[in-house]
């Protein structure tokens, strides 16, 4: 190991800085630390750091503003950010701004270490990360609220993809099954663009018949067929300077993947019925629902213009795939439509939802939430308001049922008290004075009951264990 290699660390807990420094030092490392951006920002002037590891929330200057001073003093110098919160606007927005990588706590050591090497590593292809940064670093901050929910893997490097090529004018498909989010990937890339601020028109290509789909995208001259009374622009001709975003666009007919081809190769079209070709300067982004492959295969979908498409390929995983992103797209979707309101969702019913594999993907979940909602009668979310078609709940509740499935009624008892006090802790956020209150009982006898059922902080379901070795504030 090169004992000249320096890692500055920022982070306001002196406790993560240690164990980082622990966990480096032996490998040769020279640690450099700072508490807070501004001390962080001094230490990098003045020592020149190879690179940076930079908690993201921090006193003072947060780590995006850090993140975006270093990148204008050394745009070479890798940054690796860490954040305790992995939504797709932080992931994304780290990124545009040239962060090398984001790790969200807690993470293994071994994949830091990693990253660290990684980042080493990245140094010395100087020409390349050039490039890169010269073409992130003029990005700017385009705020927004369609935030794509997810802290899976496989999401966290979709937005890491996003954050670097968002800002390029290469044509990007995005693929993946019905109800995945497919469109919000699109807007994230537009939102994040350079264009940001340019039109953004979408087409459903699987929407219209072939004769109005085309005139839709490309125009109609006055006269062109029956009913043209007038000159119409196409949506590409309206959306000239910004983005366009074709939905579905598996479903696009031969004769208009044809003319679709031109416009990716030449930038201009003829309106129908037009003689005259009509020059425009658009970013394309599409999408489709089937395996692209196969439909190329198949005939239905011309080579040529998947190669023209396919200059990124973003692969959205269906929700099946990303069964640890449920409990937080479901708490999503009950602050989006019942904002005012603190629902309880029983552990049975949560284990139903977690269960079923939401052939309908995230678009599914939403509307059996939505619907849930509706037809419940108070702030209980019960397994009965959830219509899911794999799930086999009867009709009416039996409470007898509980005695059979506990082998005695002091077994069914337990289950309920027991199911009734873990929900209320983690609604009042395990404070036992509120749940007392939130219950209307003795906090004595609370205390009593937590320790009976083995309800302390560790031991119920959402408690954290402590047998995965990681590093955290």
């Amino acid at each position: 190991m090169d004992n000249n290699k320096s890692i500055l660390i920022v982070d306001d807990e002196a406790s993560m800085r240690k164990n980082i420094s622990d966990l480096l030092s032996p490998l040769g490392y020279q640690i450099l630390e700072a508490g807070n951006g501004d001390t962080g920002l001094m230490i990098f002037a003045q020592k020149k750091p190879d690179i940076i590891l930079l908690d993201i929330n921090l006193p003072g200057k947060n780590g995006l503003e850090v993140l975006k001073e270093i990148k204008e003093i050394s745009v070479d110098t890798p940054v690796i950010i860490f954040t305790a919160f992995g939504t797709s606007e932080r992931a994304i927005e780290a990124m545009k701004l040239g962060a090398f990588d984001y790790l969200e706590k807690p993470f293994e050591l071994d994949e830091f270490v990693l990253t660290v090497e990684r980042a080493f590593e990245y140094q010395r292809l100087l020409t390349e990360v050039r490039q890169l940064r010269s073409i992130v670093n003029d990005a700017r901050s385009q705020p927004g609220d369609g935030n794509i929910i997810g802290r899976n893997q496989k999401m966290q490097e979709i937005f890491k993809l996003i954050g670097r090529i968002a800002p390029t004018d290469a044509t990007v498909l995005i693929q993946g099954e019905s109800g995945t989010g497919k469109e919000l990937i699109a807007d994230a890339i537009q939102r994040h663009s350079l264009l940001s601020d340019k039109p953004y028109v979408k087409i459903n290509c699987g929407a219209l018949s072939e004769s109005l789909l085309e005139s839709e995208i490309f125009g109609h001259e006055k006269g062109s067929f029956t009913g043209a009374e007038s000159r119409r622009k196409g949506l590409f001709e309206i959306a000239d300077g910004g983005t366009v975003y074709l939905d579905e666009i598996n479903s696009m007919p031969q004769s208009l993947q044809v003319r679709l081809l031109r416009i990716l190769q030449k930038q201009s079209f003829f309106r129908v019925g037009g003689v005259t070709p009509v020059k425009v300067n658009v970013r394309v982004l599409a999408s489709t629902n089937k395996d692209i492959e196969k439909e190329i295969e198949a005939g239905n979908f011309r080579k040529d213009l998947y190669y023209r498409l396919c200059v990124v390929r973003i692969n959205l995983p269906p929700l099946r795939e990303r069964k640890d992103d449920l409990r937080l797209l479901i708490e999503h979707f009950l602050k989006k439509y019942c904002p005012t309101q603190k629902m309880i969702i029983p552990m049975e019913s949560m284990n139903k939802l977690c269960e079923y594999n939401w052939p309908g993907n995230i678009r599914e979940l939403e509307n059996t939430i939505y619907s849930a909602l509706v037809t419940a009668k108070n702030d209980m979310l019960s397994i009965r308001n959830l219509p899911l078609q794999s799930v086999d709940s009867p009709e009416e509740f039996s409470f007898l049922s509980l005695v059979k499935d506990h082998d005695s009624f002091r077994g069914a008892i337990t289950y309920v008290e027991k199911n009734i006090i873990e929900e209320a802790l983690k609604t009042n956020n395990n404070n036992q004075t509120k749940t007392a209150l939130f219950l209307k009982m003795n906090r004595r006898l609370l205390y009593t009951k937590m320790k009976e059922l083995s309800l302390f902080p560790g031991n119920y379901s959402g408690g954290r264990g402590s047998g995965v070795r990681s590093v955290s504030k």
